[in-house]
């Protein structure tokens, strides 16, 4: 306990209330002294409402920000500014642009096999997602799908062992123990042979783990070393948009995706909330490529640029005997731009699935168009089922999850609660064809605010894997009921304040 509270997170949430304590206290002292000033917040209030109504953001944002600003007239206004950009920070969007605009002329040079995909509505998801992203299209990559951190686990480290040119971690929390120590292990060990190790740690999913100036540590080993968007204790916007992806790339010919951070409850060897159940992928083969590409985009836009992309892009890839292993594109997703391909991803395999939608996602706080798509599909007779945490992180947000089963389940959709412990799989699946595998959780927060990543894969065998690994979960579950959404007056109150607030939380 004594810990937690004098954690990094801790200290810093305190210095930020007193911050917004003080700037409050601190306007209605000077309103009273100069009555102007009441005058002057409220009209800041007026023309942030205007500003709302006429930017271009998802209506749940718009209703949530409204409402909240017409409630509080005097400070909403102020909050606004310092709260409701979604976007990064100039510095930030100007840093990446440069890089994906580079990385766009890369891209046209690579040959795309979208076109040889036979599903019509497949192949139009993948052709869509190479005009967001860029990224290609591959095949001819073995992918294998991992139902537990701890299996991902006991192939990353042999893999990592041998590296021989360079070792790529991206990661949005790392955490001491057994897990990132033998990782960390391994890195030292491979920077005293020659080889490039790079990581990259996201600063507020670290603040609870890692010293403040755990970088230096990392590069007096040797390792190159960056903190994304660093967490500073000032009132600010910018600490929204965060690097929520979990990438490793090895020689540009082995690369890992998916939900597992490094740290010891991801591979079940420290308890938090029961049993925690999450997912990943391994690609050997020209898949791994974009992946190499996502982590170099980041890295070059803060970092000193070293070489060029073809230097970590393998001429030839070893036979892995793949030629039926399907098709993959893995896509990033950012805050930099209006569009939320990750959101359209989804959205489109529930309009275009026939058959089943298999879904599991650790959080469930989405707009009404994500709604409709899971409501509508249930209605043609797709079988659209969703599975969820038992045990949860966050109660607060595991009440705003559950406050949305009840029109979900009327539709037909069915709803699964993981009873052994946590549900932090991001992951759909689709009539034994569509699987998507990757950081993206159903949440405002992955969908509009951060940095993410996933593998969309087609016809590929571990497409089968993730469908039998969701109907061997649901076996560990409780199907919920209607009856089981019940609440009282007050409770239906509590949900649906929490469902108009959820892009603010």
């Amino acid at each position: 306990m004594l810990k937690k509270l004098l954690s990094r997170t801790a200290i810093t949430a305190v210095i930020i209330f007193v911050q917004i304590v003080w700037i409050v206290a601190l306007l209605l002292r000077l309103g009273d002294a100069l009555p102007v000033l009441n005058y002057v917040l409220r009209l800041l209030s007026v023309i942030a409402i205007l500003h709302v109504i006429k930017n271009d953001m998802d209506p749940s944002y718009k209703v949530s920000w409204v409402l909240f600003i017409g409630l509080l007239p005097l400070f909403g206004g102020l909050m606004y500014v310092l709260f409701g950009n979604k976007r990064p920070t100039r510095f930030i969007r100007e840093k990446l642009n440069v890089q994906l605009e580079e990385t766009a002329r890369y891209y046209t040079m690579r040959p795309s096999v979208a076109e040889e995909i036979d599903d019509d509505s497949a192949r139009g998801l993948f052709k869509y997602l190479e005009s967001y992203s860029g990224y290609r299209a591959c095949r001819d990559t073995k992918t294998e799908y991992f139902p537990v951190g701890e299996d991902m686990y006991a192939k990353l480290i042999p893999e990592l062992e041998k590296a021989e040119k360079f070792i790529f971690l991206e990661y949005f929390i790392i955490n001491s123990g057994q897990m990132w120590d033998s990782v960390l292990e391994v890195l030292r060990r491979k920077v005293a042979q020659g080889v490039d190790v790079r990581v990259i740690y996201d600063d507020v999913g670290c603040a609870d783990y890692l010293p403040a100036n755990y970088y230096q540590t990392l590069r007096s080993y040797g390792i190159k070393a960056m903190v994304f968007n660093k967490f500073v204790p000032v009132v600010s916007v910018v600490m929204n948009n965060r690097d929520h992806r979990k990438i490793t790339v090895i020689d540009g010919k082995v690369g890992f995706i998916g939900g597992i951070n490094i740290s010891d409850e991801y591979i079940n060897r420290k308890e938090r909330f029961g049993h925690w159940k999450d997912t990943g992928l391994m690609f050997k083969g020209p898949g791994v490529e974009n992946l190499t590409l996502m982590f170099l985009e980041m890295w070059n836009a803060f970092e000193e640029k070293e070489g060029t992309y073809y230097d970590y892009v393998p001429g030839k890839y070893e036979e892995t005997g793949s030629e039926r292993d399907g098709y993959i594109l893995s896509f990033s997703d950012s805050p930099l731009d209006d569009e939320n391909a990750s959101e359209s991803v989804y959205a489109d395999i529930l309009y275009s699935a026939n058959d089943y939608v298999y879904i599991t996602t650790p959080y469930l706080a989405i707009d009404r168009s994500l709604q409709n798509a899971l409501c509508l599909a249930a209605k043609r007779g797709v079988d659209v089922r969703l599975i969820t945490p038992g045990i949860p992180d966050k109660k607060m947000v595991y009440r705003l999850t559950r406050s949305y089963y009840a029109p979900l389940i009327r539709a037909g959709v069915k709803i699964y609660e993981y009873t052994p412990g946590f549900v932090h799989a991001k992951s759909y699946v689709a009539d034994d064809k569509l699987g998507v595998v990757g950081t993206i959780n159903m949440d405002y927060r992955s969908l509009y605010l951060h940095f993410e990543c996933g593998t969309l894969m087609y016809d590929s065998p571990a497409v089968i894997d993730l469908r039998n690994d969701d109907l061997a979960t649901m076996e560990k579950c409780r199907r919920i009921e209607l009856s089981d959404c019940r609440t009282s007056f007050f409770g239906e109150l509590i949900d649906r304040i929490l469902r108009v607030l959820a892009p603010l939380l």
